[in-house]
Parts: structure tokens; sequence; C-alpha cells
């Protein structure tokens, strides 16, 4: 740092102490801003306190454009009175030595500090120096992507990306890109690969106006997919958009597919439940009306009304349990039970729960499985309920007369390490129906479902259980030949 020009310490000489008051920098149309520099270039007076303060000026002071400056002291009666102090002291010291006639110089030594210290308590002339200045505003810092940094950067996007010349050909594409879109090769025209209106609309709409334009796409070759694609121009701070000849654009595709699915199961959940609960409704409230009306007084048809008013009622309570089951697995679905499970014990225990159901169907349900336990972790409730929704499905909807097999195996499959399987001999079931057997509220054959007391839920909470326990479930069947379900855990 540096005392500032000649002329101002010319001006600084002589008093005892000064304090900057103000200095000001203002912008081109009046602003006010902070000076470039990180340090203060001036002290306010409120915080100067005490000891001598010089005018300071940081080095990038000198590339400010000083507009004017207003010195307001400096006059010589304001010169003479910061000598005042030494004034005094030098007469009090003459005075106590012409009194004392020079006997007690100590005494006079004490009287000149005395007045020396009374008379720098005084309060000291104030230099103020009012300086404005011009300070040039630095342009906004825009980024700036290297030609040569490119393929990198676009590469380090997570969705596919590209980047297209003026002409609409793809000058880079990322490794998401290639395999989404193998035919897009270096060099080709996008719209003439994509023969999307929304795409080519886009992109000539970003190549015209300079402005980012998205949409949504929506394909369903090969399969069903949709995307959210953004259109952006690659600007660069040194260069006119409109003038440029080398522009460029980057093409994005953020997947949508997932919540697109999500979003569809839900609407059919909520169709799904609403249906499921206003049928048993509905049959409640047709009842109580007859009860209430033509039937109020005839005692057979109450007690039929109410037996079947009972099984509604039931069937919306299972509903309800079922809807909550769901609902707290897929709560859970992130932590991993930590318990640990014989499931030897408890397939036995699963068997004998269901026997009543069993005999009723005349089907001898067979386990096949080894004497020592096997142990695995997991919440066995949570298991329980799975093997027991099993089971009670191959009862329901196997042949009458025949037999369930349960079978638990060790495997060695990727981690996982058991295996029980669950086979019935029924009618089995059509191979466009299996791979939606586990969704919420599917049924073959709803009047067949509804009559065997089925939710629609049951295989639903199964497959979430699985999940939860980090296992796989698989559904074969083919018509004429029963069903089986496997069931591999860790």
């Amino acid at each position: 740092m540096r005392i500032g020009t000649r002329s101002e310490r010319r001006l600084l000489d002589g008093f005892g102490q000064v304090r900057v008051v103000d200095i000001k920098a203002v912008d081109g149309i009046g602003h006010a801003v902070s000076p470039l520099s990180h340090r203060p270039c001036y002290e306010p007076a409120s915080r100067a306190r005490g000891g001598p303060i010089a005018l300071i000026r940081p080095p990038d002071m000198d590339d400010l454009r000083t507009t004017h400056l207003t010195r307001r002291p400096a006059n010589a009666l304001v010169r003479l009175a910061g000598q005042v102090p030494l004034l005094l002291g030098s007469a009090g010291l003459v005075i106590a030595f012409v009194v004392l006639g020079g006997l007690r110089i100590d005494l006079a030594l004490i009287g000149y500090l005395v007045l020396v210290g009374f008379v720098a308590m005084l309060p000291q002339p104030v230099v103020t120096v009012t300086r404005t200045m011009e300070v040039p505003v630095p342009a906004p810092v825009q980024p700036v992507i290297e030609q040569d940094m490119l393929p990198a950067f676009v590469e380090a996007l997570g969705d596919p990306g590209l980047v297209l010349d003026g002409r609409g050909a793809v000058l880079h594409r990322n490794g998401a890109a290639a395999r989404q879109y193998p035919s897009l090769q270096l060099g080709r025209v996008m719209t003439l690969v994509m023969r999307n209106p929304d795409l080519v609309a886009a992109i000539e709409g970003s190549q015209r106006t300079g402005e980012p334009r998205s949409f949504e796409l929506h394909e369903t070759v090969p399969s069903e997919t949709w995307d959210r694609v953004v259109v952006a121009p690659i600007r660069r701070p040194d260069r006119d958009w409109f003038a440029d000849e080398n522009r460029q654009l980057l093409v994005t595709f953020q997947s949508l597919t997932e919540l697109k699915r999500v979003d569809a199961l839900r609407t059919d959940f909520i169709a799904n439940a609403s249906h499921e609960m206003r049928t048993p409704l509905a049959s409640l409230v047709g009842f109580i009306d007859t009860l209430l009306g033509p039937a109020a007084r005839d005692a057979a048809a109450r007690e039929k009304f109410l037996g079947i008013m009972r099984s509604q009622a039931e069937r919306m309570s299972r509903l309800i349990d079922d809807l909550l089951s769901l609902s707290r697995i897929e709560m859970h679905q992130h932590v991993r039970p930590t318990g640990s499970v014989d499931l030897t014990a408890l397939l036995r225990e699963v068997r004998e729960g269901l026997q009543t159901q069993a005999k009723a169907a005349q089907i001898d349900v067979i386990l096949t499985m080894p004497k020592a336990p096997v142990t695995v972790s997991g919440d066995r409730s949570q298991l329980y309920e799975v093997f027991e929704n099993l089971i009670d499905n191959a009862i329901k909807y196997g042949a009458d007369g025949k037999t369930v097999e349960v079978e638990l195996i060790d495997i060695d499959r990727s981690g996982l390490k058991h295996m029980v399987s669950v086979t019935d001999h029924g009618p089995g079931v059509e191979p466009e129906h299996v791979p939606r057997m586990t969704e919420r509220f599917y049924r073959i054959d709803a009047e067949a479902s509804r009559k065997k007391k089925g939710t629609g839920l049951g295989l639903a909470i199964v497959k979430h259980i699985i999940q939860r326990h980090r296992g796989q479930m698989s559904i074969r069947s083919k018509p004429g030949e029963g069903l089986r379900v496997e069931v591999l855990l860790p």
C-alpha cells in the first residue's frame, strides 16, 4: 500500500491526527459500488478511535479514474491549531523556569507533561477528504466450453446426449446415446434418422431463436418409452450466435418411462381400489334398503340378507387389511430384515394352518424338505404371509382331489442359497397372463376370484415381501399343466 498523491501529502502535513471520513466509488450511472480490492480503501470516521491515521491507497486504486477531488480543510488557522500542544507545552516550561528560577527542574517537567496531556485530550481538528471515482464495472463471467472439451463434457452426462452442428448433423455422442439410439451415427443428420415433427420443430426453433426448446418424446418401437428432450444452443461469449457459422446444439434425453409407468400403476390402483370398495358397499346399501322396506317383517328374507351383508362386510375387511399390509411393506421396502427364520418349521406351521381349506378341497399338501433346520435372514411374520398366500392359492385354484407340492432345496445362484417351490395341478394360465399376475388387483377370472374370496392383492404382497428380503420370484405355467411358483432367498 502507498500513501496518497504528493498534493495530498502536502495537505496532510502539519496535522497531529488525520482522519479520512469518506471515499465514495460510483459507476457510470451513479450507483454506489464496492472497490475492486477486497481491502478497504478508507477508514470511516466512526471507526477511527485513536492514533494517527493516514490516507491509504490500495495498489489497484491507480486503475480507477478520479473525476474530482474535494479538499475541505487547510487554512492557516487550522494549521496553527495543529501546533497548539507543542506551543502551550513550551510556554509552560519557560514559565516554570522563570518562576522557580531554574531551581526546580523536576516540577517544571511535571508541569510540562500535565499541560501536554491535558491539551492532547482536547478535540483535534479533522481533515475531511471526499473522493468520487468512476469504477469500471466488469462484465459478468460466462462459462466457456472449449472445443476440445466437448466430447468429455457430453460423455459426463448421465443421460443420452449429442452435439449437433449447424446442419443438424451429429458431431459428438456419449455412450448412453449410442446404446439407446445406435442409428444416430456421427455425421448423420438427426432429423433424417429420427423423423419426429416435435424434434424437427425444436431443433429449427433453437437454431432460429438461440433459445432452448423442450418437448416430450413418446416412442412405441421397439418398446414403449417416454423421454424429455431438451435442445439448447452452446453459446460462446466471444461470438454472436446468429453470426457464428460454427454454431452447435446440445440435445439431451431424460427418461420418463419409469415415471409414466408408476403414474399408470397409481391410476389403475385408485380405479381398481375404488371399484373393489364400491361393489360391496352397493350391496350393503341395497340390502339395508330392502330390510327397511318390503322385507321388514319377513324373517326368512332378513336372515338371508343379513348373511349376505356379513359376507360383503368381511370382503371389505379383507380388502382393507391387504391394502394396509401392502402399504406397510412398501414403507419398509428399503430396510432389509435382520431376524433369523427356520424355513422348515415355518412351512410346517403354514401347512397346519391351512389344513381345514385343504380337507374341504380334498387336496393333500406334501412337504419335501431337509430334516435339519434351514435358517435364513428375514421377517418371520412376512415370510409366513408369503407362503400362506402361495399355498392357499394353490389349494383354491388347484384341481380337487389332487396334490399341492411344497419343496425346499438348497441352491447356489448369484448369492441366492435357498428355493421354496409351490406347485399345483390346476388348469394353469395362458402365457400372456403370467407377467401381470403380481400386479395389484389383476385377475385372470375376476368372478371366480371373488367367489374364492380373493382381493387381487395377494401376489402383489408376496412380490414386495420377497423384494424386501432381497430375493426373487418366478411363475411358470401352461394351460392344463398347473402352475409353479418359485421363491429364491439369500
